[in-house]
């Protein structure tokens, strides 16, 4: 029986790979699982800069498997699956480096909800979106309630998730939630796009994530003090001691992480 998850190192790229393309990669505990164990051996890898989140076959991802849910048989249970679905989103979105979104097919239901936790998405134009919660009678899970009001206007927001309507990936990318369409070869563009990620300096991706991520929670004050703190810790690294050596040399900088 083959994983659920696929996870390889292709130079300076974590790639990890939802593997159930018979079920459109939907979600299970043993999935989500290897998922956030994958997504952890990526961060503490200090060769890797970046992680490409993608899904094997058609779909990037269908949501939850409905058996499992059907398979709920009381609180408990369920709270628990709840849980640690939700901590799939968290772990994306509390990572130190980087998570590239690389979607094909449909990301529905919670796969959408992943795709929204990532830094970046990058979209076959034929990609779909779903927020299919309201044909089961729930309501959307994974952070979709507050990262999709992050994005878009709040009655657009709820015109989404009530109608469960199939977003296009060029309507998606006209609200600002995909970074690039594609063309052609998503695995190709993605890794071109990561591009940036790859020669930029690690140390900076990093609080630049951190403190991006929370800072539509953060009043200004916050937000300078947090500023202050990660300057102060930057400037005295070896990474901008070799962007200020390059810049008056002329050339690229070689950045270390350090």
């Amino acid at each position: 029986m083959s994983s659920p998850v696929i996870y390889k190192v292709d130079g300076q790229i974590g790639h990890i790979i939802l593997n159930r393309p018979e079920k459109q990669n939907s979600l299970t505990e043993d999935l989500v699982v290897r998922v956030v164990e994958a997504l952890r051996v990526a961060e503490e890898d200090p060769e890797i800069k970046v992680i490409i989140l993608s899904g094997e076959g058609k779909s990037f991802c269908g949501g939850a498997d409905l058996e499992v849910l059907m398979a709920l048989e009381n609180a408990s249970e369920t709270s628990k699956w709840i849980e640690m679905t939700a901590s799939l989103a968290k772990t994306i979105v509390d990572l130190d480096k980087y998570v590239i979104a690389a979607i094909q097919g449909y990301a529905t239901g919670a796969g959408f909800g992943i795709a929204l936790a990532s830094d970046f998405i990058i979209a076959d134009r034929s990609a779909k979106f779903s927020l299919s919660f309201s044909s089961l009678g729930l309501i959307p899970d994974l952070g979709l309630t507050k990262n999709l009001v992050d994005y878009l206007p709040l009655s657009l927001a709820k015109e989404w998730i009530s109608s469960g309507k199939i977003i296009s990936a060029d309507e998606a990318y006209q609200q600002g939630i995909i970074n690039r369409l594609v063309d052609g070869s998503l695995y190709e563009e993605a890794v071109d796009f990561a591009q940036f990620i790859l020669n930029g300096p690690p140390l900076s991706n990093k609080y630049v994530k951190h403190l991006l991520n929370r800072a539509r929670s953060s009043n200004l004050d916050v937000a300078l003090m947090n500023e202050n703190m990660v300057q102060t810790v930057l400037l005295q690294t070896e990474d901008h001691k070799e962007a200020v050596r390059s810049y008056f040399e002329k050339r690229k900088p070689q950045f270390s992480g350090n």
